[in-house]
């Protein structure tokens, strides 16, 4: 991370940088099952709320513990029968779930499971613990930001499923990056934007041979790191006969280099940047087509 930070301030004008450093707003969450905050669907506060009890649940369905499935906010005590929008109210259902239980009371509902009905009652009204506690991490992460001199804003997420849902953007890593703290503007233009995707690859591996499927050696790895002047990760342009390529390279130690899913030999090769640890590749996840021009 800081590796970057100090590339992207090297390249262009950097003036400050926006850090999520906790999952949900810290003051907000005072307690809410004593307090009595209540869920708002679509207000802010309503999804620092939502990050809360994702948290207090594990992200996992409360009545029959599936995960990574969409989850919803659902009332224990049903609203139809006076229930409250409490947070102590509150639990998280996977759609079938939320469905099946629909405005019937928790005790029928799981009258066959009678465990399952006792554990929810009794996380219902526990308040999640070490809630102001967040990744050492992140801290870390955090004050060696501070100590670049720039200025360093700080949000939760919540506020950035909120400036993201409220500007109809998609879920996605880089578009959950852009909506990051209070500084977010308005409108955020993606048209056309191709981010790019940074993967940390490393140098290389220390191992002493090639390994098969069960664990044994195959072969001696080879001693030197690149052939022909080119290294496993350098990115090239080959224009061959057949075609013209670009993309990360794989050596072998003869002169047929993988290049995507195509053997190349490196005499149609021109070196565009030299392997440094990291994977470049554009992201194709939540692009949109620039307008055309004219």
């Amino acid at each position: 991370m800081l590796t970057w930070v100090n590339r992207l301030s090297w390249y262009a004008p950097i003036s400050a940088i926006s850090m999520e450093l906790v999952r949900f707003d810290m003051q907000l969450m005072e307690n809410p099952e004593v307090s009595g905050v209540e869920y708002q669907q679509g207000s802010l506060a309503g999804y620092e709320i939502r990050e809360y009890v994702l948290e207090k649940w594990q992200r996992a369905c409360a009545y029959c513990e599936a995960k990574d499935v969409p989850l919803q906010i659902e009332h224990i005590h049903p609203r139809a029968k006076g229930g409250t929008n409490r947070v102590s109210n509150l639990c998280l259902a996977c759609e079938k779930c939320n469905t099946a239980k629909g405005t019937q009371d928790i005790a029928v509902f799981l009258k066959k499971k009678p465990e399952v009905l006792k554990k929810i009652q009794a996380q219902a009204k526990k308040p999640l613990k070490d809630a102001t506690a967040v990744n050492s991490t992140r801290w870390k992460l955090f004050e060696r930001l501070k100590a670049t001199g720039l200025p360093v804003e700080c949000g939760s997420g919540g506020l950035t499923r909120y400036n993201r849902t409220t500007r109809n953007l998609p879920k996605t890593h880089w578009l959950d990056a852009a909506n990051v703290g209070t500084s977010t503007p308005v409108v955020l233009i993606t048209k056309g934007i191709k981010p790019l995707k940074i993967k940390a690859t490393g140098h290389g591996r220390r191992k002493m041979c090639v390994t098969d499927a069960d664990g044994f050696p195959k072969h001696h790895k080879e001693r030197k790191s690149s052939y022909m002047g080119y290294r496993t990760g350098d990115m090239v342009k080959a224009i061959t006969p057949k075609g013209t390529y670009w993309g990360r390279i794989a050596i072998r130690h003869r002169p047929s280099f993988r290049l995507g899913k195509t053997d190349v030999h490196p005499k149609y090769m021109r070196r565009l940047h030299r392997a440094d640890g990291y994977e470049y590749t554009y992201e194709t996840k939540g692009v949109r087509d620039a307008p055309p021009h004219g």
